[in-house]
């Protein structure tokens, strides 16, 4: 660890934005080591990325040769973008760092800072306001127990009776309540934001190893499970500091009344709930919030990297061989389909079979009927309703008139 975070560790108990500062800094330096003893110069992880290499152009060029992929630039471009983002941030921790920890650390806090209107890191102005009120707090209770301290000697007898009307109160005294709100805010707040840093953190040390495994559609999945944590840990302390401005612009006129009532000898009450209150809802606040993000997070694709090629190429494979949409089909063609679909059901009707379910040996070799029907230019006439089926006894018989008009006449006559 280097110098500068030691001395930000040294001061982190101090404060809320000191802690900040010090997890910042010891989070860096822990990416930016574990990246090396990865795959750094000498780096353990840097024979298992050669070998990865090795073998997925290896598959690739199997499956030129097995006729499963082709050389076009719709197969090619893809596959060189990937190799190439995987090497980049794989191999070089500057571009890692200015591009992965730039993004996920500073963009939401940049974000913040533009939405609230500060100057500089609008997590650590959240944390130096978290500061003060919480110092305010402290000079509350130290003003009433200095004031029931410093009580003259006449007075003791009120002094005391006041210490045991505290003490009769319990845990439900205004100074217990201002407290218990008091660490309310701090998990809401102090506890989400660390939370969030250190989960971070540990997810971009481990990033590299995720990166590679982008390479293969079977581990592509962690992949995209990574980025979706990554994006989850990295948002959650944007809505922590903009719901926490909220509450603390509702702290404002709360805290001025109890200091107000620590400068008369006592706690106000009233004001001592309000804060309860407030800090209450500014938890149930952080838990919507993370609910909020997770939600988000949990319906974004990841740019594709959770369908595999195999799944990506049948699905190619089926819209290429999809039948031609109904409409391209000829008229004549189709009007022939229709009628010719309505004659064999209405002679199955006839007949009083069930159609066959497409056993070969189910076909009966007992009576055949066949119904035919012909009209003048080479088109078919489906039956009406109500109309009898005749029974093929002849040749003559299989043709039956047509009431359209303009058309053969009803028979014809056979020799």
């Amino acid at each position: 660890m280097s110098v500068a975070c030691d001395q930000l560790t040294e001061v982190a108990s101090a404060g809320v934005a000191p802690a900040l500062r010090a997890v910042d800094c010891v989070a860096n330096e822990m990416a930016a080591s574990a990246f090396g003893r990865l795959f750094g110069a000498g780096g353990a992880m840097a024979p298992v990325l050669t070998i990865l290499l090795t073998l997925y152009i290896a598959f690739f060029a199997f499956s030129l040769l097995t006729g499963r992929s082709s050389l076009g630039v719709s197969a090619l471009t893809p596959r060189m973008l990937r190799l190439g983002v995987v090497l980049t941030f794989a191999t070089s921790w500057i571009a890692y760092q200015g591009v992965v920890w730039n993004l996920a650390v500073g963009g939401p806090d940049w974000i913040a800072g533009v939405l609230m209107g500060a100057k500089g890191s609008a997590t650590q102005l959240f944390g130096d306001r978290i500061d003060i009120v919480f110092g305010a707090i402290n000079d509350i209770s130290e003003a009433t127990s200095q004031a029931g301290a410093a009580a003259p000697e006449g007075g003791a007898t009120a002094a005391g009776a006041a210490i045991a009307a505290k003490g009769a109160g319990g845990l439900f005294t205004p100074d217990s309540v201002m407290w218990m709100g008091a660490l309310l805010l701090l998990l809401g707040t102090v506890g989400v934001l660390l939370t969030a840093r250190i989960a971070l953190a540990v997810l971009l040390a481990l990033g590299p190893i995720f990166v590679i495994m982008a390479l293969f559609g079977g581990t592509r999945g962690l992949t995209a499970g990574w980025l979706r944590g990554v994006v989850l840990t990295a948002v959650t302390p944007l809505f922590v500091v903009l719901g926490g401005g909220i509450t603390l612009e509702l702290l404002v006129p709360i805290i001025s009344g109890l200091v107000q009532g620590a400068n008369a000898g006592e706690i106000d009450g009233r004001g001592a709930m309000a804060f309860f209150l407030v800090a209450a809802v500014h938890v149930a606040l952080m838990v919507m919030v993370v609910k909020v993000a997770s939600t988000m997070v949990a319906g974004w694709q990841v740019f594709g990297l959770g369908a595999s090629e195999r799944g990506q190429g049948r699905a190619d494979s089926s819209q290429g061989a999809a039948p031609a949409p109904a409409s391209a089909a000829p008229p004549a063609a189709s009007a022939y389909q229709g009628r010719a679909s309505v004659i064999s059901t209405a002679g199955a009707a006839a007949m009083g079979e069930p159609p066959s379910q497409g056993g070969a040996g189910t076909t009966r070799s007992g009576e055949r009927r066949t119904v035919i029907t012909q009209v003048a230019g080479g088109g078919l006439e489906p039956l009406r309703q109500g109309e009898s089926v005749p029974r093929a006894r002849g040749i003559g018989s299989r043709f039956r008139a047509s009431n359209d008009s303009g058309r053969l006449p009803a028979k014809e006559k056979t020799r």
